[in-house]
């Protein structure tokens, strides 16, 4: 509060007293020994521009109950944006990627254009790139930052005339053009606040975890270079330096997990890939504003010579919103203070169960207006019934691995190239991270009743638009594939391909990484797999080429390319309607 009451008093001119002769003196200003710079961030947005649904936070009355409260939507995320800047003047509002990308039919359907226009009106000012900005390449990131409309005219961009693009910088200091060695985006930038006078500027340096391309597909980041976060960052921390920069903030697109609520500072169970990079981070930053896990957090960490920073993340979808309010030394520029918030964005269209302790806010006219403009265009799409479902569809996995969710997806694939001609495909394999959404059966998107799907509804599952890949694999490669589930995405962590009805094997828990499957026990409509055999298998694009580190696949043969995924799911439930959740009985886990 003292400092806030600083920065209010900075922008008052104090006019001093006349002197002897009667003459006005100048106006003397008073330049606080400290001032409160509030940051606002968010990231993970992925285009949820209608509010996403519930979301569950703890009950103050019971920390050990949750509540859940109507959250998100871009039009009550602007208004709590604003209602955060109203309490400082000294502000700045960041974000730490994946703001487009996976996003839902919406946004998608446009290029991912309604989704800047959005965050241009909610004010965000500085971004670093995410690993989702590259999934239509680099000419398409650039784009979004520098305007124009998407060719052929009849992409559906540039509903509003033209493109004007982010009014937002894109920063991503660790992201080089290959042929020219150039930086993508600027790898920093700055902001000028003034204080009673004084100018105090704060740096924003860009990051982007550097396994961006095995997670991408190599179309989209072709021709670049992900470098060293830390090194990078380091980098510009000394360019900023020598620039007089002392108050540093880095925004990075990676991040951890805990095993705490959203609000909760202790981080209890803290883990994750940002903990490796944050002490090799130079001790000149002050803060880092994080993502890529969709995990709300406030953390506090090391940097080099143990100086502990702030670390946080706003989840995902604009369920909630960070602030991080940084007091500064007037004198020296640099921080000696933090305290960080995260908030939920609570909208009024439900009654809240918490009014006190978790405040709804109306929705921003402007974002409204714009959002209600695109479902309009989207609706005709949006809403078509595609068929039903008995009960719930889920990507949450068994202890084998095995979601519901993703035994049917992967069945839709496997029924779309099995015939002659379109595959000959005897197994499919669907990535967990492709799944990008539930099928709830009491969802009501549009008008449909329960237990009806929606378009709509399959694009949020599947949004990206991959095309299906039928190859050959060796029951050796086979075999590899799934040794690769190990380990993946990092040393010690496991990533579970979904498989089709017919294909079935058993993984050790206790056998070492690489020796996990037994290879015998590997089937296919329950006849044992030859190592030395030839089979047909399909996988969408993007794990074609060996997305998500299943490197083998960029070894098969014999390609055939097909419909796109959500074609083929659509085409399923049409066929099979109502479809009942997968079984869940494919994968089998020893020990």
């Amino acid at each position: 509060m003292r400092a806030l009451l600083f920065a209010a008093l900075a922008a008052l001119s104090l006019s001093a007293c006349d002197d002897d002769n009667g003459s006005g003196a100048e106006p003397v200003t008073e330049v606080p020994a400290q001032a409160t710079i509030k940051l606002i961030g968010l990231n993970d947005f992925h285009g949820t521009l209608n509010p996403p649904g519930n979301t569950s936070v703890p009950d103050p009355g019971d920390p050990t109950k949750t509540v859940a409260l109507p959250g998100g939507g871009a039009a009550w995320l602007a208004t709590l944006v604003a209602q955060e800047k109203a309490k400082n003047p000294l502000n700045v509002v960041v974000a730490a990627g994946d703001l487009i990308g996976a996003t839902p039919l919406v946004s998608a359907l446009f290029r991912d254009e309604p989704t800047i226009e959005a965050l241009n009106l909610a004010g965000l000012e500085f971004s670093s790139v995410g690993n989702h900005e590259f999934d239509k390449g680099k000419a398409e990131i650039q784009r979004m930052q520098a305007g124009g409309c998407f060719q052929p005219e009849d992409s559906g961009t540039c509903q509003n005339g033209r493109f004007a693009g982010a009014s937002y910088k894109y920063l991503a200091a660790n992201v080089v053009d290959s042929a020219t060695t150039r930086p993508l985006f600027p790898a920093y930038a700055t902001k000028e606040f003034d204080v009673g006078g004084k100018k105090l500027k704060v740096g924003f340096i860009g990051l982007v975890l550097k396994e961006t391309p095995t997670i991408v597909t190599p179309a989209g980041v072709a021709g670049l270079e992900f470098r060293d976060e830390a090194e990078a960052a380091n980098a510009a921390v000394a360019e900023l330096k020598a620039q007089g920069v002392r108050a540093i903030v880095v925004l990075i697109h990676q991040g951890a997990f805990t095993t705490g609520a959203f609000n909760d500072k202790s981080c209890p169970g803290v883990n994750g890939e940002l903990l490796a990079i944050l002490p090799k981070l130079d001790a000149e930053i002050d803060a880092v504003v994080s993502g890529h896990t969709h995990w709300a957090y406030l953390c506090k960490g090391k940097l080099k010579n143990d100086k502990e920073v702030p670390y946080t993340s706003a989840g995902a979808n604009g369920r909630y919103l960070t602030t991080i309010d940084l007091t500064l030394d007037t004198a020296s520029g640099d921080v000696v203070a933090s305290d960080a918030k995260n908030l939920v964005v609570v909208n009024n269209t439900a009654p809240n169960p918490k009014p006190s302790s978790y405040p709804t806010v109306t929705p921003d006219a402007a974002v409204e207006a714009l959002v209600a403009r695109y479902n309009t265009l989207t609706k005709p799409l949006q809403d078509r019934l595609i068929g039903a479902i008995t009960g719930d569809m889920t990507r949450a996995a068994n202890t084998a691995g095995e979601s519901a969710l993703g035994d049917v997806i992967a069945d839709a694939q496997l029924e779309a190239t099995r015939a002659a001609g379109k595959g000959n495909a005897v197994a499919a394999f669907m990535n967990p991270g492709g799944i990008r959404a539930d099928f709830v059966a009491s969802q009501i998107s549009g008008g449909e009743k329960a237990g009806e799907v929606t378009y709509g509804e399959a694009f949020t599952v599947q949004p990206f638009g991959n095309s299906l890949v039928t190859m050959t694999l060796t029951g050796a490669q086979i075999d590899t594939l799934l040794e690769q589930q190990f380990d993946n995405p990092a040393v010690g962590q496991s990533r579970f391909l979904q498989i089709s009805a017919g294909f079935s094997y058993s993984w050790d828990n206790a056998a070492a990484v690489g020796a996990k499957v037994d290879p015998a026990t590997i089937r296919i409509n329950g006849v044992a797999v030859d190592p030395a055999a030839s089979y047909r298998v399909t996988v969408n694009s993007f794990l074609a080429t060996g997305g998500d580190r299943f490197f083998v696949l960029a070894s098969g043969s014999e390609r055939l390319g097909g419909a796109q995924d959500i074609d083929a799911l659509v085409d399923y439930f049409r066929a099979r309607t109502p479809l009942a959740p997968g079984p869940q009985n494919r994968i089998t886990r020893l020990n």
